[in-house]
């Protein structure tokens, strides 16, 4: 769920230190020979064959080596590997589904010993990646693949639902599913089931929207064919669950019942793209909550509309507010016969009508002009047992 940056060598007219050692070097880059000479040499450019050579600092030699240094310790596949012995992942479903087996661990658990959201989301964000590692796609950036690079693109999600139906505890060994399909021209969907090794079970069921966002202009942007032709063959039909017809999620005022304000970004919150990563978004929302009834609920049920990035510098406001009407009055007219609907799995509860709670949420940066939105988000809370 980063940031990719083209190398440029030196040019001529750049500084140099006078090497203490008047020893000659060479060295390639990009696989074209290029020489420095002793002392005050290495400023100026030498000629070769009527050709002009460009003279290369030290300094742009060590950061070239330390790149393909990285690169070789990252040992990111070229081609389409089935089995990734390392992450215990392997591809499934005809060549285009991933499937990993991880171990829910302690730093990953609450009081309760259950997985908190925040690590589910990282499961997702990480099994993602791992998708695209294993099939041969990943370029040098959060996900993206080689056309992508090649056009200053990076994925950025739209929506998310997550739908959490019973958390992993500690030590729980867990297969997660991962896949990716069409959504509409320009964008793609990606899923994500993750089951019990031991059960078989579904614990979490996962959806997301993506659309591809210019590094620079930081505009959305359509999808270029030589993306489209790189990710296609890897798309299939199959969904985690069947959302019903989306809900509108209403923005909320500064009157909202719960404000978390002066909310800034820290260095460890930023993801490889230079942003806000998702995670904190979800953090800061959940964190606006009354404490008394997080004691007493478990999130089962999040929709996240995403509307704008969050930068290292904006100051962010959190709102949040409990629904007032019935949640049963929002549902009763939905099929509940799908085993992978919300409803159906909410319906199965007699009582669902004390059991469930529901909050509005508002991400918004504020400052002196006019608060521009982050995300809208709904969440679904199911009482504790």
């Amino acid at each position: 769920m980063n940031a990719l940056y083209n190398l440029a060598l030196c040019p001529t007219s750049c500084s140099h230190s006078t090497p203490k050692h008047n020893t000659k070097w060479k060295t390639e880059v990009n696989g074209t020979a290029t020489v420095a000479l002793k002392g005050k040499a290495l400023s100026r450019a030498s000629s070769v064959t009527g050709k002009q050579r460009r003279i290369v600092s030290a300094a742009s030699v060590t950061e070239l080596t330390r790149v393909s240094e990285t690169k070789g310790r990252q040992n990111i596949p070229t081609e389409k590997q089935l089995v990734d012995p390392f992450r215990q992942g392997i591809i499934t479903e005809g060549g285009v589904r991933y499937r990993q087996t991880v171990v829910i661990r302690s730093y990953e658990v609450g009081a309760d010993k259950t997985a908190t959201l925040e690590s589910i989301l990282n499961l997702l964000q990480e099994t993602a990646l791992n998708h695209v590692w294993v099939s041969g796609l990943l370029g040098d950036g959060f996900g993206a693949t080689h056309g992508m690079v090649r056009n200053n693109l990076i994925w950025v999600v739209t929506r998310m639902q997550v739908q959490v139906d019973e958390y992993p505890i500690w030590g729980e060994v867990m297969e997660v599913d991962t896949w990716v399909g069409a959504s509409g021209k320009n964008g793609m969907r990606r899923d994500w089931l993750i089951r019990s090794d031991v059960t078989g079970e579904v614990l979490v069921r996962a959806t997301s929207t993506w659309v591809m966002m210019n590094q620079q202009t930081r505009r959305l942007s359509k999808m270029p064919e030589v993306v489209r032709a790189e990710i296609s063959p890897w798309f299939i039909e199959n969904k985690a669950f069947e959302e019903e017809i989306p809900e509108k999620i209403y923005k909320l005022d500064t009157n909202a019942k719960f404000t978390n304000s002066n909310l800034k970004p820290k260095r460890s919150d930023l993801d490889m793209n230079h942003h806000v990563n998702n995670v904190k978004y979800v953090n800061w929302m959940l964190e606006t909550i009354p404490h008394k009834f997080l004691e007493n609920y478990q999130l089962t049920r999040m929709t996240l509309e995403y509307r704008r990035e969050c930068s290292s510098s904006d100051v962010v406001e959190s709102l949040c507010k409990p629904e007032e009407e019935r949640f049963e009055e929002r549902h009763q007219d939905r099929n509940v016969d799908n085993g992978d609907s919300l409803a159906s799995a909410l319906f199965q509860d007699g009582n669902h009508s004390k059991s469930f709670k529901a909050y509005t949420h508002l991400l918004q940066i504020t400052g002196d002009k006019e608060s521009e939105e982050i995300v809208r988000g709904r969440t679904i809370w199911r009482r504790k047992l």
